[in-house]
């Protein structure tokens, strides 16, 4: 069992009841501002506060590569990987643009990208150079998906000395869907087929190929799924390994997390099947495009605050969808109550 899991605590459940109560005494009809009055009691009960700050956010990124792409499962070569991750540092990525947008500062984790990365704005905590093809061999070893666990827990460390309020996590690699694909499917049991999309944008013939290789990567490997941490060995990726720790240790910080489109609920579902209560710490930015999205979505009973049709990973959704959190924690600082404006809040007679 990784060490944060220890650490993490349930909801305030009585601040939540408080902020509820209070939602209900501004100048508004009863629930008339819908998800956002549920988003805003949530906050309350992540965070133990009336008035939760989640001001700044930060983003981390966490980059890897997968041996899986050896199949031919990807629209991109491998290569890709760490020159998207240049991008990532030169600002130009649409993570990048969104963040700025929200304020954002963003760090970029090398937790297994396979070539030699030297630009000095990039976190290096290379737990080894890329996976191993799964179809062949484990994709690391259990130390190493424990190594990459603790790597995204300490990025969240590092945001929230930097005075973090909300972590959103994102992830580049290059078959990465593949590897998320593979994990959902061990961890619910769901044919692949039915989780498998078009990734980068591949083909109706490389998709039922990328089908093939995954199915024959499960018979393989007979990941036990009663062991999430044998999943992520066998079958995940050192990003996704990351992503997961950086779940664990938000919640143990009491922060929300937003979480992203499918590879990022892979990686959430994970935290959450080694870690129960990590869920109620979660908040789902959007639905991807992604088939496999609804199953991980369903496997975490969780509904997305919209549906944009995206599917680009990088932690994208999960900026796009701060500002309404921003808007819900917004509600409870700054609207007046019917008392504080002198408003009936009692239209009888």
């Amino acid at each position: 069992m990784h060490p944060v899991v220890n650490h993490v605590t349930p909801l305030d459940s009585h601040t939540g009841a408080l902020t509820l109560r209070y939602i209900d005494t501004l100048t508004k009809p009863p629930g008339s501002l819908g998800q956002l009055e549920t988003l805003a009691v949530t906050l309350s009960e992540i965070t133990g506060e009336c008035k939760p700050i989640i001001t700044p956010p930060a983003i981390i990124v966490f980059a890897a590569d997968h041996g899986i792409a050896e199949e031919g499962v990807s629209a991109f070569p491998q290569e890709v990987t760490a020159q998207m991750v240049a991008n990532f540092v030169r600002g130009g990525a649409a993570i990048n643009v969104f963040a700025r947008q929200i304020g954002a500062q963003v760090e970029v984790v090398d937790v297994g990208v396979a070539s030699h990365l030297a630009m000095p704005s990039i976190t290096d905590a290379k737990v080894r150079a890329g996976t191993a093809n799964m179809v062949f061999e484990d994709a690391m070893s259990r130390d190493e998906a424990l190594a990459a666990l603790q790597v995204g827990g300490e990025a969240v460390e590092r945001a929230v000395q930097a005075g973090a309020k909300c972590i959103i996590v994102g992830e580049m690699g290059i078959a990465n869907t593949t590897a998320s694909s593979a994990m959902l499917a061990a961890l619910t049991g769901k044919p692949v087929a039915q989780l498998v999309g078009a990734g980068t944008g591949i083909s109706s013939v490389q998709q039922a190929h990328k089908v093939a290789v995954i199915e024959r990567a499960l018979s393989a490997r007979q990941a036990n799924a009663e062991d999430p941490i044998e999943v992520l060995s066998k079958l995940g990726g050192l990003e996704i390994a990351a992503m997961a720790g950086a779940y664990l240790a938000t919640a143990a910080n009491r922060l929300p997390a937003i979480v992203d489109g499918f590879i990022a609920t892979v990686a959430a579902l994970t935290a959450c099947r080694l870690c129960p209560a990590v869920r109620g710490y979660l908040i789902f930015g959007h639905r991807s495009e992604e088939p496999g999205h609804a199953t991980a979505l369903e496997a975490l009973d969780a509904t997305p605050l919209f549906s944009l049709g995206m599917r680009l990973g990088e932690g994208s959704g999960a900026a796009l969808a701060f500002p309404l959190l921003q808007a819900a924690a917004a509600m409870l600082s700054e609207m007046a109550t019917f008392a504080d404006a002198g408003i009936s809040d009692n239209a009888d007679p």
